[in-house]
């Protein structure tokens, strides 16, 4: 697996939520195993075999968060190149075609969430935009076509 970049905020968020499959959830899921076995023959049992197969899907679950926090890196915003874009830029773009304005936060996969502005830097837009400056024009591959987004302003 390779490195993930993750704001404080964001690995903060990922620990606590492996924390809480590990004491929470795990101990959940053995409790419906015990009680499916203390209920007799195992070979006809759906119930227990139902547990076995969450608590199977959980332990995988677990195994793959623990290898994301131990190939996680916390990203240092004050040690970023503030003149172009970069992971965690604040990035306004202006459509020259439409003249409409957004403002997307670059993040991690992991982070990204559309609905509070904060793309994935790995998304096609993500991708055409990391490295510009202000004034540039970043030509963007879209499944409709090319898509054109001028560089407004940088943030941190």
């Amino acid at each position: 697996m390779s490195l993930s970049y993750y704001t404080p905020e964001g690995f903060k968020k990922l620990k606590e939520e492996l924390e809480h499959l590990r004491s929470v959830e795990r101990p959940r899921v053995s409790g419906q195993i015990a009680e499916a076995r203390d209920k007799g023959d195992l070979s006809e049992n759906a119930e227990y075999d139902a547990a076995k197969e969450a608590q199977g899907m959980l332990e995988m679950k677990i195994a793959r968060m623990e290898e994301l926090v131990a190939n996680a890196r916390i990203v240092d915003e004050s040690q970023l190149d503030a003149t172009k874009v970069l992971i965690l830029s604040k990035v306004t773009v202006r459509n020259p075609q439409t003249a409409a304005t957004m403002t997307y936060t670059l993040v991690s996969e992991q982070e990204a969430d559309l609905r509070s502005g904060k793309i994935s830097v790995s998304s096609p837009i993500g991708k055409g935009l990391l490295g510009k400056a202000v004034g540039e024009v970043a030509e963007i591959q879209i499944p409709n076509g090319l898509m054109s987004l001028e560089i407004v302003s940088i943030e941190r």
